[in-house]
C-alpha cells in the first residue's frame, strides 16, 4: 500500500506475506473466496489476485464505489452504505454470486469529509463463511491513504483469521 516510507502503512511485502499464508490455508480447508470492496477500491482483490495458486480459489471481487452499484448489484437497501446491514448484504450477496465458501465486503468512510454523518475512518467489514454472516466495525484513524492501508490490512487479517479456522463460534468478536 505504501511507495513512501511511512512506518503507520502496511507495506506491500506485509501485505503479500498475508496473502501468501491466505492461499495456503484456503487451500488446505479447501475453500474459495470472493470480496465486495467500496471504500477500498479492489486494493483487497488486487492483493488477493497477486498470492499463489489465486486462480484455484480467489473467486474474484466487486468494486461497488457508488450507491446505485451496492443496491442494483448487491441488493443493499436503500438508506445508509456505511453500516452493518450494508457490509452484511454486500458479503451475502458477493458470496452467492461468485459461489464462494468465505466472502469478505468492506464499506466505510475515508474522510477527510463524510458523506454518511459517520466519522472519517468508520469502516464496516462483513464476512460470510459458509454461509454464516458476521459483521465489525472499526475506525482507524489517519488521512484517507493510512484509512484504505489500515482497512486493506484488516481485511486480510480477517479472511485469514476465518480461513485458518483460529476462529471458533464462540470466540468471534463482534463489534
Amino acid at each position: 500500500m505504501n511507495g513512501d516510507p511511512r512506518p503507520e502503512l502496511p507495506s506491500d511485502k506485509d501485505l503479500d506475506d498475508m496473502c501468501r499464508q491466505l492461499a495456503a490455508a484456503v487451500e488446505e480447508h479447501g475453500l474459495s473466496v470472493a470480496t465486495a470492496e467500496s471504500l477500498t477500491a479492489g486494493n483487497i482483490a488486487a492483493h488477493l489476485g497477486k498470492a499463489p495458486d489465486a486462480g484455484s480459489w480467489f473467486c474474484g471481487g466487486i468494486v461497488a464505489y457508488t450507491r446505485e452499484v451496492k443496491h442494483s448489484v448487491l441488493h443493499v437497501p436503500h438508506g445508509p452504505v456505511v453500516c452493518e446491514e450494508a457490509a452484511r448484504v454486500m458479503a451475502h450477496s458477493t458470496a452467492t454470486l461468485m459461489g464462494a465458501s468465505l466472502a469478505l465486503a468492506v464499506t466505510g468512510e475515508a474522510g477527510p469529509d463524510t458523506q454518511e454523518n459517520v466519522r472519517p475512518g468508520t469502516v464496516w467489514f462483513g464476512i460470510v463463511d459458509h454461509g454464516t454472516a458476521e459483521t465489525e466495525k472499526q475506525v482507524f484513524s489517519g488521512d484517507p491513504e493510512a484509512v484504505l492501508g489500515a482497512t486493506v490490512e484488516h481485511a486480510i487479517q480477517l479472511l485469514l483469521r476465518h480461513a485458518s479456522g483460529r476462529l471458533t463460534p464462540s470466540s468471534r468478536v463482534v463489534n
